[in-house]
């Protein structure tokens, strides 16, 4: 942890970080922990330099059934990272394919190294994405897009991505992480309801009808009005001096 930022970095490097159980039990809890940790604004999601996460762990469910699938919830527990209050930007390098492309966009903003690759390759074992891929990426990027994606099983670009929405910003492999914190540190340093309230509108924007995520911003507009960090934000605006934000 640096700060107000935590870093989360997934750790399985001889399996290219496939998401395991194991491996989204750990993060799942961790994320949890930051959640629940006042003194944490902002998380960074990332991985190591050959793979963000290359896929779930097929070995693990290759023999599954449907009932085990359906009753160990295994796909549930992902939403737990969307769920996280906070925001989480997922720094990619290497490969985000399947279950590591949908993990990516669970976070809030993907910035990416130019060695970035990011798919939805299940198709070419027999499935299809299960964790938000045939959902987000459609939201991400569009229907045309995303179903060519799905239905080929190809892999595009980091410059691809972005050029599509998917990414934010592209940066050389060795100035990723150094991105990452910047953009971490800058939001921190935001008044933390009005990010949190900020982030709950945009999820709102992506999920819902306009009628209804307008509703959302109206309501949480309207809440922070009643926060210190209104007052003092206002105030130092009118001041012409830094604010001194205190997430109250």
């Amino acid at each position: 942890m640096r700060g107000a930022v935590a870093t989360l970095t997934l750790n399985r490097p001889k399996a290219l970080n496939a998401l395991s159980p194991e491996l989204m039990d750990e993060l799942v809890a961790a994320i949890a922990r930051c959640d629940a940790d006042e003194s944490i604004r902002v998380l960074i999601l990332t991985g190591g330099p050959k793979a963000f996460a290359a896929g779930a762990d097929i070995k693990a469910m290759s023999q599954s059934t449907p009932m085990k699938m359906l009753t160990s919830e295994i796909i549930a527990k992902w939403d737990r990272v969307r769920d996280c209050r906070k925001p989480i930007i997922a720094a990619v390098s290497g490969y985000a394919l399947g279950g590591g492309c949908e993990l990516a966009m669970m976070c809030d903003i993907i910035i990416a190294s130019d060695t970035a690759k990011f798919g939805q390759p299940e198709i070419t074992i027999g499935v299809i994405p299960g964790a938000g891929g045939t959902q987000r990426l459609t939201r991400a990027i569009g229907p045309y897009r995303a179903m060519e994606l799905i239905l080929t099983g190809d892999m595009i670009s980091a410059q691809e991505a972005a050029s599509y929405g998917l990414v934010s910003r592209v940066y050389p492999a060795d100035e990723l992480m150094a991105a990452a914190q910047a953009m971490a540190e800058k939001i921190a340093a935001r008044p933390p309801l009005a990010v949190r309230m900020a982030k709950d509108a945009v999820r709102y924007a992506a999920e819902t009808t306009v009628r209804e995520g307008l509703e959302i911003e109206k309501r949480n507009f309207y809440l922070l009005f009643d926060t210190y960090d209104q007052k003092e934000g206002m105030a130092a605006f009118a001041e012409k001096r830094k604010p001194e934000f205190r997430g109250e």
